[in-house]
């Protein structure tokens, strides 16, 4: 019992649990920005256009109402949700692929040769030949 309590303390220490629990908690407050940018701004807007408003809206079938109105709303926040997280991840790449170009007047490290010459016919072959494939002398 001792290990599985110290495995777990190990498990929940990493810095991958904690940013994973941070994250939810910072995109559960906002999906309540989003939500209340759909709910208090955007549908009301939109119902403007169309003279209701999207919580209003409702199927009524014998006894039973479907809330479709609830159902655009909620697609609403998905795609805005959806657009935020898209630009955020856009950004971040930006960010990286900025960081890994090199700063000016810096050059790149000379690669190494990949080619040699054969001493007998004279030809360019591969650096780890040990014959010529034009004279097929044994080279170094």
């Amino acid at each position: 019992m001792k290990k599985l309590v110290s495995e777990f303390k190990t498990f929940i220490a990493k810095g991958s649990v904690i940013d994973l629990a941070v994250g939810v908690i910072v995109g559960a407050a906002f999906k309540g920005i989003v939500d209340s940018l759909v709910g208090d701004i955007i549908s009301p807007l939109i119902g403007l256009v169309a003279d209701t408003n999207f919580t209003d809206l409702v199927w009524q079938i014998g006894g039973v109402s479907i809330g479709y109105g609830a159902f655009i709303t909620a697609i609403i926040n998905f795609l805005i949700m959806a657009l935020v997280l898209f630009i955020i991840v856009k950004a971040i790449n930006a960010s990286r692929a900025l960081g890994g170009k090199r700063k000016r007047g810096e050059q790149a490290a000379p690669a190494a040769p990949t080619e040699k010459t054969c001493p007998y016919c004279k030809m360019t072959i591969a650096i780890d030949a040990t014959r010529c494939p034009h004279c097929t002398s044994e080279v170094e």
